[in-house]
């Protein structure tokens, strides 16, 4: 079975392409959004904790009071608001953990399977939300410790709109009531910016992924309709290579992106390139020479071939560069057909 799928190219690039439709499932699914998960998951930790404090703070024990009758009605008034808030924010806090609402999962409590970006980016503007709910009810030197660490986070932030959050909030210091409104609105503006920022790379992602989806299939009917399986399998290698060797000799992260949809390009390019050359190496043209006039699209086999089509797969540049030098060519024969001949002797 092995000897059959080595020596037909065709199984041989069917199974490439089924396996690493499997690797974009699994980064799509799990490695782009994981390490995003495990923050949010902390984070909801952190707001259950945070709603325990509060609501043994406003129990109906602690709201006793040996004031005037009033002032008992509006302590337990305010406690019974206060308890249905962080109620909804409990209810909220619970609602991330069933099955299919952020992630899914084969069994209720464990073993995810799927981090979807569309549902985490939802779940994490909920979150933020329940965590501005919760801001309401902190008591008031809470709030003091959370300006004081907001003023320090936005001093060393480099943006100048935010820098101008902190100095306003350092301008109304000493003003409870003001400096909780403002506590509130700079957190919920925070917010806002990073999730519109993470939904932002989500959604590159997105775009990514559908193009090596797309591109997938479009190396499959390729390698059913031409005689360049081969040359494709090593411009995907190519394309793997690149961002590869930009790693190691970076020392840089890439994106998820550009991980993706490296080898999908680089297969589709290298028969695209391949005939590029076939092109700018004709007669007519001869640009390239004679070399590879004979390695090149008529011949994928060869090695000179095969190593052209592992470069195209490596370099998006080369290939860019070559279908400028062929539209430089088409261009002045276009503007010569279109010109216009001398007029005609009577």
């Amino acid at each position: 079975m092995w000897k059959r799928v080595v020596q037909d190219g065709r199984w041989a690039l069917w199974l490439v392409c089924a396996c690493y439709l499997v690797v974009v499932y699994i980064t799509s699914r799990g490695l782009i959004g994981a390490p995003r998960y495990r923050l949010f998951q902390a984070r909801v930790h952190d707001c259950r904790a945070r709603a325990a404090v509060l609501a043994a703070t406003i129990s109906p024990e602690s709201t006793e009071s040996t004031g005037s009758v009033d002032s008992t009605d509006s302590a337990a008034k305010s406690a019974v608001a206060k308890s249905a808030v962080l109620k909804a924010v409990n209810e909220r806090l619970d609602g991330f953990g069933v099955g299919g609402q952020v992630v899914w999962r084969l069994l209720p409590q464990r073993a995810v399977i799927a981090i979807p970006l569309s549902k985490l980016a939802a779940a994490w503007r909920a979150l933020h939300h329940a965590e501005t709910q919760l801001l309401r009810l902190e008591h008031p030197e809470e709030i003091t410790l959370r300006i004081l660490a907001l003023r320090l986070r936005l001093a060393s932030d480099p943006d100048p709109v935010n820098n101008s959050l902190g100095t306003e909030l350092a301008a109304h210091a000493g003003d409870a009531p003001a400096e909780r409104a403002l506590l509130i609105a700079a957190t919920e503006d925070l917010h806002r910016q990073e999730d519109d920022d993470f939904e932002r790379e989500y959604e590159h992602q997105r775009i990514a992924l559908w193009l090596a989806l797309t591109g997938i299939a479009a190396v499959l009917l390729l390698g059913l309709a031409l005689d360049h399986r081969l040359s494709m399998l090593l411009g995907g290698l190519g394309g793997f290579l690149s961002p590869l060797i930009g790693v190691m000799r970076s020392q840089r992260p890439t994106s998820w992106g550009v991980l993706v949809l490296a080898p999908v390009g680089g297969a589709l390019a290298a028969p695209g390139g391949l005939l590029l050359v076939r092109m700018l190496a004709d007669p007519e043209l001869n640009l390239l020479g004679q070399v590879f006039l004979h390695n090149s699209w008529g011949a994928p086999a060869q090695p000179i071939s095969l190593a052209v089509a592992l470069l195209f797969g490596f370099s998006g540049t080369l290939f860019s560069r070559l279908a400028l030098a062929a539209t430089g060519q088409l261009v002045p024969t276009a503007g010569r057909t279109a010109r216009p001949g001398p007029p005609g002797r009577p």
